[in-house]
């Protein structure tokens, strides 16, 4: 973060924070997301909603001069290269989607249980051998085993 140039006045501080958000660009872009520059001077890895809460709010007159300065940033991706490999673990937190085809096994009768959550999904729900963690079992196994049914509506 650039704290130095949260002093001084609006002339200086504007130009330490334009040259540094170059060398932020290319290694927040890696991660996935656009910097920008706070109002106090500090720099946000990503943008949008509460990026800069606490640094008075996103200063916009800032994130315009940086546009200018894209040409910089190739040489500064080269040196981030390692940047990139970080970049799988920006992506582990972002919501998980059920693959397209389901787990093997189940069938009439068979409840998928969520084994990390105890919940259950019926036949032809969104998840029914989808989650990352889960077996099929009957709706009474399930049941006994203290599972819940997902939005507490059990299996017709």
């Amino acid at each position: 973060m650039n704290k130095a140039a949260s002093s001084g006045g609006a002339t200086p501080a504007a130009a330490p924070a334009a040259a540094a958000a170059p060398a932020t660009a290319s290694a927040s872009s890696a991660a996935g997301g656009t910097p920008v520059v706070c109002k106090d001077g500090t720099t946000s890895p990503h943008g949008g909603r509460g990026a800069c809460s606490g640094h008075g709010g996103i200063n916009k007159s800032a994130g315009a001069g940086g546009g200018g300065a894209a040409p910089a940033t190739a040489p500064a991706a080269a040196a981030t290269a390692g940047a990139a490999a970080a970049a799988p673990a920006a992506a582990s937190t972002q919501k998980y989607v059920p693959p397209a085809q389901p787990a093997p096994g189940g069938g009439a009768g068979q409840v998928w249980v969520n084994t990390s959550s105890k919940v259950y999904h019926c036949p032809g729900d969104q998840w029914y051998g989808k989650t990352k963690q889960g077996e099929y079992m009957t709706e009474a196994a399930a049941k006994a085993s203290g599972a819940r049914p997902d939005h507490n509506k059990p299996c017709s």
